[in-house]
């Protein structure tokens, strides 16, 4: 998220730290001092009977009578009356000063109630090693957020909207776990749901409120939420995926309920009449009752449409209905022009701001406001929705899940900050066209210097988060090919540091030239030139081959490209507005 301000927003600049929110040329220009010249302007209320000013000092007053030629001036020029165009225009700047500061007061004050009704948590609460995304060569950066849902009853109004009364008390659990990613030039967006009954390794975390200390174990990755808050989830996530988390949303019963309402109800569809009631086989349900085709949903409505699993036949169609539901939200959304209409815009944040808890450093009016800006900017066909793929879980295939061999993939895209979508793919130019670039072609700056004397560090990083199994010899396959390449001084290093992805970075404080020198290792192994990044804790060139390039030396051949889904993540694109939940027939009436 960058941190610039937004112009025009009322939440204030880096000068104005009180949230002013108007141009500061209206006190310039509306306050400024009037001296005698040759406009007879002067200062504000001086000598000005309607407002008891006095004659300024040293001036002298003309004799009755003196007319306007030859007659003698004692003291100075003569004052000639004051118009009344100059005493309305000063009434009108005050009266106008008072006017802005009085808006000022109240855009304070409404800004300061919002922040009062914003929750806030840890970023992270658990262990883990995912280093955080760094700009990419042109200095942009993709941004990830993990959205949650709680089931958590433990408060009387989420227990009046669902579920047994039994849980109350207990830990709350992630009914929903998706990971929205925003692409570097925010021109596409991603929506991966991980399947709350997907059997991880959770990691140690530690409550923030508590100072519990949870020991890392392996279970049902809802289980994260009441293991060191959303925190912890988080964590649990960045291992699973090797995909760094900017920052984190969570949403209870409630909070579903009143963001349904205020933003006028959010479209779905069934094929069939559906009643998700409680059977012997499956006790409980959501009561979602619904007539089958398309309609808005509202309210305590709304929440059941995202809590229904059974009528749906398992958790990962729950995720459908949940990605259909998402996608109609957006749309709805943005078929507001909530711009010209501040008294929507004002419901719609009053009740956002209530309704989510969010992790801390995104905790403020603005930088909500700033995300919600940038989020806007994607047209709905650039945002994909889809599940990560999955295969039964051997210790329990009726009720839970592991991930498939092809989230390997879903991983991959995400990290690689590859669009999901194939509208945006630019056109291939011909090979050896004029226009053809290569993905490795050096930015501009100094030549990089001989690759002979290039020093390279390759480390073997390929046990990553897939499988956990490294492949043997990797770093010095990859250090021979280098030497094969002219960089003679590329070297094996024996520290093995499992990294999911593969990274090439150089030493911050080399520059452009260390830029240039990796940009020219890059372009020897075909990765390309978007994936070198500085970083200030290497003293060389380090390449780390990740779990995603465990054979060849061409890394081009691994990279995933645009729209290359694996058809078991069932993905589905924002505009599609066609989809409808099929029930299975014992929920159908």
């Amino acid at each position: 998220m960058r941190d610039g301000t937004v112009g025009g927003n009322g939440f204030g600049t880096a000068s104005n730290p009180d949230n002013l929110g108007w141009d500061e040329g209206l006190y310039r220009d509306d306050a400024r001092s009037y001296a005698p010249g040759a406009d007879d302007s002067y200062a504000l209320g001086a000598d000005d009977p309607a407002s008891g000013g006095e004659e300024p000092p040293g001036r002298i007053p003309e004799p009755r009578g003196a007319g306007s030629g030859g007659g003698h001036r004692r003291g100075g020029p003569r004052r000639r009356p004051k118009s009344r165009r100059k005493r309305i225009l000063k009434w009108v700047s005050i009266g106008l000063a008072v006017a802005v500061l009085g808006t000022a007061g109240a855009a304070y004050g409404y800004y300061e109630y919002l922040s009062g009704k914003i929750r806030k948590g840890e970023r992270v609460s658990g262990s883990t090693n995912v280093a955080k995304t760094k700009a990419n060569a042109n200095g942009d950066t993709p941004m990830n957020i993990l959205i949650l849902g709680s089931d958590s009853r433990n408060d009387a109004e989420d227990l009046k909207l669902g579920g047994a009364r039994s849980t109350v008390g207990e830990p709350p659990r992630a009914d929903v776990i998706m990971i929205a990613h925003l692409s570097a030039d925010r021109s596409n967006m991603s929506v991966v749901s991980i399947p709350r009954d997907t059997r991880v390794n959770i990691p140690q975390c530690t409550d923030p409120k508590t100072h519990k200390v949870y020991a890392a174990t392996n279970a049902i990755i809802n289980e994260s939420l009441g293991r060191g808050g959303a925190g912890c989830t988080l964590a649990t996530v960045q291992n699973l995926t090797g995909v760094y988390i900017d920052h984190w949303l969570t949403i209870d019963f409630s909070g579903v309920v009143k963001m349904a309402d205020v933003v006028g109800g959010v479209e779905v569809c069934v094929k069939e009449n559906v009643d998700d009631h409680s059977t012997p086989a499956q006790p409980g349900g959501s009561h979602l009752h619904l007539k089958a085709g398309k309609q808005k949903v509202y309210g305590e409505t709304a929440l059941q449409w995202l809590r229904t699993r059974h009528a749906w036949g398992s958790d990962a169609m729950r995720a459908k209905a949940q990605h259909m539901y998402m996608s109609s939200l957006i749309r709805q959304l943005r078929s507001q022009n909530l711009f010209t209409n501040p008294g929507k815009l004002n419901k719609i944040a009053t009740t956002a701001m209530s309704a989510f808890e969010v992790s801390k450093e995104i905790g403020t009016p603005k930088k909500l406001y700033d995300l919600g800006m940038e989020l806007k900017t994607v047209p709905s066909n650039r945002i994909t929705m889809l599940t990560m793929p999955h295969d039964a879980d051997p210790e329990a295939p009726d009720a839970h899940y592991i991930p498939s061999a092809d989230a390997a993939q879903v991983w991959s895209l995400l990290r690689n900050d590859v669009a999901m979508d194939a509208n945006g793919k630019a056109k291939t130019p011909a090979s050896g066209s004029p226009s053809a670039k290569p993905t490795t072609s050096a930015p501009s700056g100094p030549p990089a210097a001989a690759a002979g004397t290039i020093p390279v560090t390759v480390v073997n990083g390929t046990a990553g988060t897939s499988d956990g199994v490294p492949t043997g010899h990797r770093a010095g396959d990859i250090a021979t090919a280098l030497q094969g390449a002219g960089f003679t001084q590329a070297k094996a290093t024996q520290e093995a540091k499992p990294s999911p992805g593969t990274r090439l970075v150089y030493p911050t404080s080399g520059g452009a030239q260390g830029k240039a020198d990796a940009t020219a290792v890059a372009k020897a192994l075909k990765i390309p030139a978007a994936n070198v990044k500085a970083d200030a804790d290497v003293s060389a060139i380090t390449l780390t081959i990740g779990a995603d390039w465990k054979t060849g030396t061409d890394f081009s051949k691994t990279l995933p490209k645009s729209g290359s889904v694996p058809t078991t993540a069932d993905a589905t694109n924002g505009a599609d507005t066609t989809g409808c939940m099929e029930v299975l027939p014992i929920y159908r009436w």
